[in-house]
């Protein structure tokens, strides 16, 4: 408990570069996500695809082979940025492919008689899904996509490892292997630090899950 009380400023920019980093990646994850997810129910051929072939792929790649591909790969054909973005970047194509199955399996446990009526009164693919099925499937997928987007949190401990600095992670590195703290008390700190952002993220998805189903 010493390096924590010792360290604290450190813990609190650590914790405050996590949090940015998972909110950046959370919201074009779910942004990615949803239209990946159209893409897979999608009437065009080569939209299905791209989408079966974006999910296959992540999905069954692990996240430190993307994290490394963005971190090490991109540099090398001449896209360079921080490693944050990069960190971002690895997080949100990894995520989105999971993102994706949960509101696909959302969509299609809308009826489908709510898609026909949309054709039937005039409204294209686009608008019946962006106005009729996607409002009702995503009160259906939140349970699934919460405990995607907790996966995401704990996740970023991983991007840590690729250079990001200055999130929980890294600074928690640092002050094992450049300060010499023990290793145990440094852990707690970082531990307490992911559990402070997966805990309340609980919650909050628990209460909108229970606020939706009311609404239904």
């Amino acid at each position: 408990m010493g390096v924590i009380i010792e360290q604290f400023p450190l813990y609190v920019s650590g914790f405050l570069t996590t949090l940015r980093l998972v909110l950046i990646a959370g919201v074009l994850s779910i942004i990615l996500g949803t239209i990946i997810a159209a893409f897979r129910v999608s009437p065009v051929p080569p939209l299905r695809l791209v989408g079966t072939g974006w999910v296959t792929v992540f999905r069954n790649t692990p996240l430190a082979v993307v994290l490394f591909a963005t971190a090490f790969g991109l540099p090398e054909i001449g896209v360079n940025s921080s490693y944050f973005v990069f960190g971002v970047l690895g997080l949100v194509l990894y995520t989105s492919a999971f993102v994706c199955e949960a509101i696909r399996s959302g969509i299609n446990s809308v009826s489908a008689g709510q898609a026909e009526a949309a054709r039937a009164v005039g409204l294209t693919f686009g608008q019946s899904l962006s106005l009729i099925v996607l409002p009702q499937a995503f009160r259906t997928v939140i349970p699934p996509l919460g405990s995607v987007l907790i996966a995401m949190i704990k996740n970023s401990a991983i991007a840590g490892a690729f250079g990001i600095g200055g999130d929980l992670f890294a600074n928690g590195v640092q002050l094992t292997s450049a300060q010499g703290y023990s290793a145990a008390g440094v852990l707690f700190g970082v531990m307490l630090g992911y559990l402070v952002l997966t805990i309340p993220g609980g919650i909050l998805l628990g209460v909108l899950e229970r606020k939706l189903a009311v609404a239904r």
